[in-house]
């Protein structure tokens, strides 16, 4: 399955910072400061894009991620205001578990994967974050665990089945 180009100019994209880092490079001469900024971005309906950025300025470190997750947008596919089933995604040592919830129950989940899920556009979601806690690897885990989503409709398909022969909650039907 080839992962189709998805065109920032399309959509009217939200921006939020997770995570801005001073990271030093020791010399001789002392101590070289440079920044590392982590943003999202989404439309709030389904598109997002993850990036970090590097400068030797935070304004220009914010801008650099903005950019790179602006051509980094992939589709989270959602059911109503939720996901449709529960996933862990892992990215290096941080697990995130995100688990579908009823409407009305908003988003339990901390900074780093509230920044991801909400950008999403998913409304009502239950998260925990197992394993390291650094941001980077949280809001990496976070947006494989959605990449890893699939609709009924795709599972029924690729097994060639009706969605009815699936064992699917009756929550999906009402």
């Amino acid at each position: 399955m080839q992962k189709e180009k998805i065109d920032s100019n399309d959509f009217d994209l939200k921006e939020k910072v997770v995570d801005i880092r001073r990271v030093a490079k020791v010399t001789k001469g002392g101590k070289r400061f440079h920044f590392t900024a982590l943003a999202v971005v989404g439309n709030e309906d389904g598109v997002i894009g993850v990036a970090l950025g590097k400068s030797n300025e935070v304004p220009d470190a914010i801008r650099k991620a903005m950019e790179k997750a602006k051509k980094s947008l992939v589709r989270v596919p959602r059911q109503g205001s939720t996901i449709p089933h529960e996933v862990i995604g892992e990215h290096v040592s941080s697990n995130v578990m995100l688990k579908p919830a009823s409407p009305g129950t908003g988003v339990i989940a901390g900074g780093a994967v509230r920044a991801v899920v909400e950008l999403a556009g998913i409304h009502d979601v239950l998260s925990k974050v197992v394993g390291s806690t650094n941001p980077l690897n949280v809001v990496m885990a976070a947006v494989n665990g959605l990449l890893m989503l699939r609709m009924p409709e795709e599972v029924a398909r690729a097994r060639g089945k009706e969605i009815s022969e699936l064992d699917l909650p009756r929550s999906y039907f009402d």
